[in-house]
């Protein structure tokens, strides 16, 4: 076991706030001045922290935050996004890489929206597995009323929420803010606890995705991640090949059920990928 101490994941940072607890690394956007805008800094440091997750075999999960109580992340740096000075290019692969799935994270993450979240911010949210949010939580698209293109978050949202829904954030820009409840509604969050109860229910709901076999997680983000890449009937039978190979050739698919029936906790194997 490597020490938390000596972890990569823990820094330092200068934008974030990084926390381990036993299998779960507990990352905070940390610029709560400006109320966790996203700086180029940040994301630099964000791809470095999702590469140390993925890289240490002792942590199984992440939960993804805010620093502070007034905001998870009220999109970018409104002073980068004026700076014409910057090289940047339309790579998109190049350019983005800051949320876990453009990261290509291989292990679980969770959000846990505090506060506003807002344009960029919205990356989070629909790339992270699954969400969670504070009541105190809003959520809005303003790209439109400052004169900039909403297109990367939008497509995002659109596989957790209604088309309409989408559009309506798009268009309305900051005419149009969801509340934590309405978030809820519209399935771009999961669950909604109260703001001071946030990062112990997201906590909680980590370690309990920790106990389960990491190789079985893996094959099984794996396969409903391509799935929507693909046909149904394709996806289907690739899934049953995934499932398939686990099942006959991983030892946790022998050791689940047999650790079931003695009632004991199971041993799983170190390895998270196939």
């Amino acid at each position: 076991m490597t020490a938390a101490g000596d972890r990569k994941i823990t820094g330092p940072w200068e934008t974030l706030e990084v926390e381990v607890d036993g299998p779960v690394a507990i990352i905070a956007l940390d610029r709560p001045d400006r109320l966790n805008a996203l700086s180029p800094r940040m994301q630099q440091e964000l791809r470095s922290v999702w590469a140390a997750l993925d890289s240490d075999p002792d942590l199984r999960v992440a939960v993804l935050t805010g620093s502070g109580e007034r905001a998870f992340c009220s999109g970018a740096d409104v002073a980068t996004v004026a700076d014409v000075s910057r090289r940047r290019t339309s790579d998109y692969d190049r350019e983005n890489y800051f949320t876990p799935q453009q990261a290509h994270v291989r292990k679980p993450t969770i959000c846990a929206v505090n506060g506003v979240c807002a344009g960029a911010g919205l990356h989070f949210v629909s790339d992270c597995d699954f969400a969670i949010a504070g009541d105190n939580a809003t959520f809005t698209d303003p790209h439109v009323t400052v004169g900039q293109v909403s297109a990367l978050e939008p497509i995002g949202l659109a596989r957790r929420m209604p088309l309409g829904a989408v559009m309506r954030m798009v268009l309305l820009g900051r005419g149009e803010r969801l509340s934590a409840q309405r978030a809820y509604e519209l399935g771009l969050v999961t669950e909604v606890v109260p703001a001071a109860d946030l990062r112990k229910r997201a906590l909680e709901l980590a370690r309990t995705v920790a106990e389960g076999s990491p190789a079985a997680i893996a094959v099984s983000r794996e396969a409903v991640y391509e799935s929507l890449e693909l046909p149904l009937h394709e996806a289907l039978r690739r899934g049953f090949v995934l499932l398939r190979a686990h099942a006959d050739h991983h030892p946790d698919a022998q050791e689940g059920p047999r650790a079931f029936f003695e009632k004991r906790p199971p041993q799983w194997t170190a390895d998270d990928v196939e």
